[in-house]
């Protein structure tokens, strides 16, 4: 070889991998999945890199490997998730997976060192790929994440990484990245001893090389002496005793898995499959030997990849990667450019809402509040998200000021009238929306910008009755975000036949840069997410005022998988809150939409949830033992002349009847032409509201249940317990086609 370049891959227009060797006998091994803004292993990735690692192993004269990505921001994002979508077999999985396991240990025993250049994405495969090379070296820039995160889609790492990852930082640090899924920043993987070291991007080279032509093979014992320092970094330098006490003996071993089931099932309620095979095999590769871990590895994957979950959740992906690239108007509509941003309110909707406007799409703020106080508590907000941040080396104490020096606070409306996007996060009251909107106007029109976007964060005000007095209706949207902002993926946003196509493109351009995934709707009152929950919340009072507790109900449905309970979740909103918006969707929708009396009562007694003290729940008491949170134990006298005598509803018909009616309610929303596509419905569900992750949304439960089983279930319901339990029109239509495509939402 030489210093000229070699391609290893099977044509000149699909090179992944190129061969460059030094004259020190270092050979820089570079790839790149053509035409792509991201590596991902895609079909012929193997057969490349076979082919690369033929090259060297027949080179007597390389000392050393460096493996480094040529694609700016992208190390390696692990696999292409519709190889999957292709395959019709188990058998065909399982062989995918030990053809990457085969590959990936051939570099690991290569009779030279290998280093791994990291930069930009580093997961799933690209970081299974990393793991099975002798030393990681890390770039320390935003683009660098490491994780195995098959998990989120009921899948398990599969090219050795349930057997290396262990091995590399101890079993509990392991089984917390695979069974979370999180990612790491490139400081946080020095920490546990992910990577070896972490260098500035200019410098990530130079020291892959440097450290490929000193480092040396990596023997076991020096495995498990990087081991032991990973574990006493983790530790804090006690020597990670008590890991050590479990994991280096089989009986440790034994008490560290029963445990991690144990903690696991309380948390998927036996829902999802994936990481109880995460356990299952890690432990096989200690009980066994690393080569049935290896075996029983690639057989879960198989098993996992048909399984009915993984399927819904990779549905959940395609979905959400498709409206990544969703502009919701015509392609020669381009969004105005936006430079900077108002909020209007500074509690915590508010304050979340500037957090994520500086965080995530890098733009000033100014942020008005009626009060000096109200805003002091606000930046406070701002301020303690980014001390948390510092706090876990997620970024410099420089980098977090720079971002709080871009939120700026008024109780007035200087410097509100020169955004380009104002957003006001107040609470619901249809005439405070409309003079904020009448002053956002008049502020825009005296420093002559009549392009200013005005977005209320409504979450049930028809947007068309907000911009019924506005000066530019056009200018006027709905941004419907969920608490905590921070956290909350989901961004609904609310479009009037007014909006204009410019405004609409503005918003969705506007809340991607924010980081959350967008979905648009129509106006109506309700609209997607709030029209879908309240049902679903209603009906979970009328089952207390029926005589199952609050206990039941929470735990019923949480035990189905939805991730709170329905009361648990009025107490974290406000009784109040809920009771506000029912008469607006009442006036709209009829008897189906009907707030229970219990609600109304709660109120009249003040137990309006968290916030007040008592709700459904007491948080005024300690936690009993266990960590529940005491029931109010006020609500059986207030509650009783509702109960109807009655046997309590039991766990199934909690879960029917609260289940059916979220699901009809989406039915209607799509009926009614509120939703474009079953594909926002089941976003919005999931990513706003929770609904069940696992079945991919309500539209994929119509389909896995049948459509005419839920309709005939809504009948028999709506005979016992009155017409709001009627079936969707579309759902009605879809039981009645004779052909099966015609019965489903998805092909």
């Amino acid at each position: 070889m030489s210093n000229t370049p070699q391609h290893v891959s099977s044509s000149a227009t699909d090179e992944v991998f190129t061969l460059e060797k030094r004259d020190d006998g270092i050979v820089i091994l570079r790839f790149a999945v053509p035409g792509a803004r991201q590596n991902t292993i895609t079909a012929d990735f193997a057969d490349s890199f076979d082919r690369a690692l033929d090259a060297i192993e027949h080179d007597t004269e390389v000392i050393g490997v460096v493996l480094i990505s040529d694609t700016p921001g992208s190390f390696l994002a692990g696999a292409d998730i519709g190889l999957f979508d292709q395959v019709e077999s188990a058998a065909e999985v399982e062989g995918l997976s030990k053809r990457g396991q085969a590959s990936f240990t051939r570099l690991s025993k290569l009779h030279v060192p290998v280093v791994a250049a990291i930069e930009g994405s580093c997961l799933g495969g690209g970081l299974e790929l990393a793991l099975a090379c002798d030393v990681r070296i890390a770039a320390e820039s935003r683009a660098t994440t490491l994780g195995l995160p098959e998990v989120m889609l009921g899948l398990l790492p599969a090219g050795g990484g349930t057997q290396r990852l262990p091995r590399l930082v101890g079993i509990a640090t392991a089984l917390d990245l695979m069974l979370t899924g999180r990612k790491l920043r490139a400081m946080q993987a020095k920490k546990i001893g992910l990577v070896d070291s972490v260098v500035a991007p200019e410098a990530l080279l130079l020291e892959a090389i440097r450290q490929a032509r000193m480092a040396g093979k990596r023997s076991s014992t020096a495995r498990a002496s990087l081991l032991q320092r990973a574990r006493d970094r983790v530790s804090g330098g006690l020597g990670g005793l008590t890991n050590a006490a479990l994991e280096d003996n089989p009986a440790g071993r034994r008490v560290l898995f029963d445990q991690a089931r144990k903690t696991l099932r309380a948390k998927t309620h036996g829902h999802y499959p994936a990481p109880e095979r995460i356990i299952d095999v890690v432990a096989t590769g200690y009980a066994q030997g690393i080569k049935a871990g290896y075996a029983a590895e690639a057989r879960a994957l198989g098993e996992l990849a048909l399984g009915a979950v993984s399927k819904a959740l990779r549905h959940v992906y395609h979905a959400t990667e498709s409206l990544k690239k969703a502009s919701f108007v015509a392609r020669n509509v381009k969004p105005r450019a936006v430079g900077h941003a108002g909020v209007l309110g500074a509690g915590l909707m508010g304050a979340g809402i500037a957090t994520v406007t500086v965080d995530k799409a890098g733009l000033p703020v100014r942020l008005k509040d009626v009060s000096d106080d109200g805003l002091a508590r606000g930046m406070q907000q701002v301020r303690s998200f980014y001390d948390k941040r510092v706090a876990k080396k997620a970024m410099t104490q420089a980098a977090a000021d720079r971002c709080l020096y871009q939120v700026t606070a008024t109780t007035d409306y200087s410097g509100i009238g020169a955004a380009d996007i104002v957003i006001e996060a107040v609470f619901e009251d249809l005439a405070l929306k409309q003079s904020m909107l009448a002053d956002v106007e008049a502020a825009a029109d005296a420093r002559g910008n009549p392009d200013c976007i005005f977005a209320t964060n409504t979450s049930s005000l028809p947007i068309a009755d907000i911009a019924a007095h506005a000066k530019r209706p056009e200018n006027v949207i709905g941004l419907h975000y969920f608490s905590p902002v921070e956290k909350m993926p989901l961004l609904e946003i609310i479009a009037t036949d007014k909006t204009s196509k410019k405004t609409i493109a503005t918003a969705v351009a506007f809340g991607k840069a924010q980081g959350k995934t967008v979905i648009v709707v129509r106006d109506g009152p309700g609209f997607y997410t709030t029209r879908t929950l309240s049902p679903y919340l209603n009906e979970a009072a009328r089952l207390l005022a029926e005589g199952a507790s609050v206990r039941a109900i929470d735990e019923a449905l949480v035990d189905y998988g939805f991730p709170v309970g329905p009361l648990t979740l009025l107490d974290e909103v406000g009784v109040d809150v809920g009771v506000k918006v029912g008469p607006i969707l009442e006036a709209a929708f009829g008897e189906r939409m009907a707030a229970p009396d219990a609600s109304a009562k709660m109120i009249d007694a003040g137990y309006l949830g968290r916030k007040s003290g008592k709700g459904f729940y007491d948080y005024t008491a300690k936690k009993k033992q266990g960590g529940k949170r005491p029931v109010n134990a006020e609500l059986a006298t207030l509650l009783a002349d509702d109960e109807n005598g009655g046997p309590a509803p039991g766990a199934a018909e909690i879960v029917e009847r609260c289940t059916l009616l979220f699901v009809n309610e989406a039915a209607h929303c799509l009926s009614e032409r509120i939703i474009d596509d079953p594909m926002q419905g089941d976003i919005g569900a999931i990513f706003g509201l929770g609904f069940l992750p696992f079945t991919g949304g309500p539209f994929r439960y119509v389909d896995t249940v049948g459509v005419r089983r839920i309709v005939d279930r809504l009948q028999a319901l709506a005979e016992r317990h009155g017409p709001r339990f009627r079936p969707a029109p579309i759902l009605k239509t879809m039981a009645q086609a004779t052909s099966d495509s015609h019965q489903r939402f998805y092909p």
